[in-house]
């Protein structure tokens, strides 16, 4: 539908630009000119100031009240916006809440005849949010699904060096081979936790998804010693307890299937210098609220869920993680084809060893 409508408002331009030419079909340099600059004035008027049909269409769908089909308006719980972010664990506006998306694709279907019926999700954000271009109500921002009352720029979500994540490591650092899953041995980490700060390590081979489970058991003293202020973590997974356990794990694997481990926001390994240092691995983090990022990894963790789910005692686990590691490693997987993770870790093997005894000979 989107495309048709593209489709005809160039035939519509084309038919304007013809007729401009005086039914000749040469160009024309001065007319050309001329739109270019009407097009480029500044400041322009604001489209739902102007359009009052087409605003009152974006408003009821960003704030419209809710109704069934056969019952009166509902309400809702009553609220008073206060020019803030969404309330914490309180009651918020109930509406039709459309997103700007929404509002923006669905006039292609209601009206795609309607050339006047256009608007882009992002001059619907500028109503909202920008001053003097306010053609809706500020407060119609508690209507948005964050509740957010400035907006948020991409670029303040994207991994920057900040505490324990420093500039080596940030994501934009890692090569450019990682991606396509071509070269195996980059992993990606992260923990699942369970009751009372238990937790297990999982880490993942991106090209075969290979599983390796690291356990992390609580160290002495924990819930018997009170807690010190900056003093080591003992639920099993602080910084250097998670570094020795993790580098336990990962070293059991051949060095050539060791290149770089692709980590989450957590704190647990903020010793990756030092993790650096005794292992040949490569260390990176991912951007915050970025799991996709990692979705080899997410994606492992939910399948583990399945032995291990949330709200039990994940410290009960040692030997017991072999058992589960190799069961996941044993299954058929579509993305492979329907092999195996750890059949295709030893095809990798294989080709990694027959290219090292072809380069020496």
């Amino acid at each position: 539908m989107s495309s048709t409508a593209t489709r005809e408002r160039s035939r519509a331009k084309l038919r304007r630009n013809f007729a401009a030419r005086g039914g000749k079909p040469e160009h024309r340099a001065t007319v050309a000119q001329g739109e270019a600059q009407t097009a480029a004035r500044r400041p322009k008027p604001a489209k739902l100031l102007t359009n009052l049909g087409l605003k009152e269409y974006v408003q009821v769908r960003l704030s419209g009240q809710l109704q069934h089909p056969d019952w009166p308006v509902v309400a809702g719980p009553p609220t008073t916006w206060k020019g803030l972010n969404k309330p914490h664990r309180a009651d918020r506006r109930w509406a039709t809440a459309w997103s700007p998306e929404q509002i923006s694709h669905r006039l292609l279907v209601d009206f795609p005849h309607h050339e006047d019926r256009r608007i882009s999700h992002e001059a619907i954000y500028q109503a909202l949010y920008i001053e003097g271009r306010g053609a809706l109500k500020r407060e119609l921002v508690a209507c948005l699904r964050t509740g957010r009352a400035l907006r948020k720029p991409r670029e303040r979500l994207r991994n920057r060096p900040t505490g324990h994540v420093t500039a080596d490591v940030v994501l934009s650092e890692r090569p450019a081979e990682v991606e396509d899953r071509a070269v195996p041995g980059h992993w990606e980490g992260d923990l699942i936790i369970g009751l009372s700060r238990s937790a297990i390590g999982t880490v993942v081979e991106r090209t075969s998804r290979y599983t390796l489970l690291v356990h992390l058991p609580r160290m002495q003293g924990y819930d018997i010693v009170p807690p010190i202020k900056n003093g080591p973590a003992l639920g099993g997974y602080g910084a250097i307890a998670m570094k020795d356990a993790l580098q336990a794990t990962m070293t059991t694997m051949p060095a050539l299937l060791l290149r770089s481990l692709t980590w989450d926001r957590g704190k647990e390994l903020s010793a990756h210098a030092q993790f650096k240092i005794d292992t040949p691995i490569a260390v990176y983090v991912a951007d915050p609220q970025s799991p996709w990022r990692r979705g080899t990894n997410e994606n492992t963790n939910g399948l583990l869920r399945q032995y291990f789910p949330k709200g039990t005692d994940l410290s009960r686990w040692s030997q017991d993680l072999l058992v589960v590691q190799n069961a996941i490693n044993s299954r058929p997987r579509k993305v492979l084809g329907w092999k195996t993770p750890a059949g295709i870790l030893d095809e990798q093997l294989r080709s990694l060893h027959q290219a090292s005894v072809a380069t020496t000979g």
